[in-house]
């Protein structure tokens, strides 16, 4: 059985609705995980997919052609990282990218494999941030090498636990 190629590529306004659909279903898996209040109220809108592609920072991966998985990959600073409170950041000196909004269907395996994969293609000083009551992605963060760094607060005033990983 031949393996289906994965890409990964920027987001185009072309892709919105897909990556909307995307987003729908990852919605769904944080709900069934137990994980009720990341992402309600219609977070991420289109506005804020279009502000990721505007900044040269919204990408999605391809599967045998389809979008099946979206994130956000941009370049520091993060304004939402200056304060970190209960810990400390490994590095707070150089340059970093970040990871927000990955999503992806749930029958889609090793996504968060790939996006590393890319990331650490482009820069070797990564940040995360994730939702506490968001078990799957602190698994996927905490098994590709991350180290926690402490507590994050969005523009929202919500907490955020904050990880980094150097290479």
């Amino acid at each position: 059985m031949q393996k289906t190629q994965r890409i990964i590529r920027q987001a185009t306004h072309v892709d919105m609705k897909d990556i909307m659909m995307v987003m729908m279903a990852a919605r769904q898996i944080m709900r069934s995980s137990g994980n009720l209040h990341q992402w309600d109220d219609g977070y991420p809108s289109e506005d804020i997919i279009v502000s990721d592609m505007e900044k040269n920072g919204g990408f999605v991966l391809e599967e045998g052609g389809m979008v099946v998985a979206y994130f956000a990959f941009l370049a520091s600073p993060e304004p939402t990282y200056e304060k970190i409170y209960d810990g400390r950041w490994i590095d707070n000196k150089q340059t970093y990218h970040v990871i927000h909004r990955i999503a992806s269907y749930p029958d889609v395996h090793h996504v968060f494999r790939d996006i590393m994969e890319f990331a650490f293609s482009k820069d070797y000083n990564i940040r995360i941030d994730t939702h506490r009551d968001n078990h799957i992605m602190q698994h996927n963060i905490e098994k590709h090498g991350f180290t926690y760094c402490g507590i994050i607060h969005l523009a929202s005033g919500d907490e955020r636990l904050a990880y980094q990983k150097l290479l």
